[in-house]
């Protein structure tokens, strides 16, 4: 009894890291903040809150998302043996062909419930479906596109929304430029990192096509451009808020990234990659304690 519980356990934790489910609630809680306090400027919370269309397209961008996930795993799957056996283990734990089913339901549910709300939505959510199985199927295999289309697929849920309130502004064109930036960051970190097991399995990245030391001077250029984009988001805005304080604070979290990538040690890209990664959470909840500053 007690291992065949553990047994289900296993199953489940397993399904829910092949299907990402933290990075879906990471984007969904994102999703949430940036609809309510960037691009939504004019709705009132009670409004927001009875607003059922909105919920239903970030509802598809949840199904979506773990979809994406669990494809992506299944196309990685022998790759993810070497650079996360423990996940890998814990997935074993249910046959992929489950995955498979739950793939296509989460599929039916985002498309079907797209569908309901307008074509025009069904045909946003049918083109991204479409390009997170083609990103996992063949483009991430391919040098540069895998990167670019990585972090496009990523942002597209909150361009989406973005057309969806039409709210067009010079700030937030500059913070898209910012998020897209250090999102490409990451991406070109983490194929430094798993270097060796890509180039096994045919992945073309720029770590293993051009090299480890010219990944880090792409991604040493890039943090130089989120400097400058930095100093343009709070030359425009100011320091009078919490949003802008925390671009501000960037400008230091990106000079120390600078240094440790510089610094040549084994540990470093870990490191910066993890700043990052935690830096854009950190944005996130700046831009929740902003917009509650600001609005109420």
């Amino acid at each position: 009894m007690r291992k065949s519980f553990f047994y289900r356990i296993s199953q489940l934790v397993g399904f829910l890291l092949g299907a990402r489910i933290f990075v879906a609630a990471l984007l969904t809680f994102a999703l949430y903040v940036s609809t309510f306090f960037l691009f939504n400027q004019e709705e009132s919370l009670r409004a927001f809150v009875f607003d059922f269309k909105v919920h239903g397209i970030i509802f598809c961008t949840v199904l979506s998302i773990l979809a994406g996930g669990i494809i992506n795993q299944f196309y990685d799957r022998e790759k993810d043996q070497l650079t996360k056996p423990f996940r890998t283990k814990l997935q074993n734990f249910l046959k992929q062909k489950y995955f498979l089913y739950a793939y296509l339901i989460l599929v039916l549910l985002s498309l079907g419930t797209a569908f309901l709300i307008s074509p025009r939505v069904f045909f946003f959510f049918l083109i991204y479906q479409f390009f997170m199985w083609f990103y996992s199927h063949k483009l991430s295999k391919i040098l540069i596109l895998n990167n670019l289309t990585f972090v496009s697929l990523t942002l597209y849920p909150f361009f989406g929304m973005l057309v969806y309130y039409h709210t067009f502004s010079g700030k937030v064109f500059l913070m898209a430029v910012f998020l897209f930036i250090i999102l490409l960051m990451i991406d070109i970190l983490k194929d430094v990192l798993t270097k060796n097991a890509d180039k096994i399995f045919g992945y073309i990245t720029i770590p293993n096509f051009f090299g480890t030391s010219t990944a880090i001077n792409v991604v040493t250029a890039l943090l130089v451009s989120l400097f400058v984009v930095s100093l343009l988001i709070v030359d425009k805005t100011g320091i009078h808020s919490i949003m802008p304080l925390y671009f501000a604070a960037g400008l230091f979290i990106i000079i120390i990234a600078v240094y440790f990538l510089l610094s040549s040690q084994k540990k470093s890209n870990l490191f910066v990659l993890n700043v990052l990664r935690i830096w854009i959470f950190v944005g996130i909840i700046a831009m929740l304690l902003d917009g509650i500053v600001n609005r109420f």
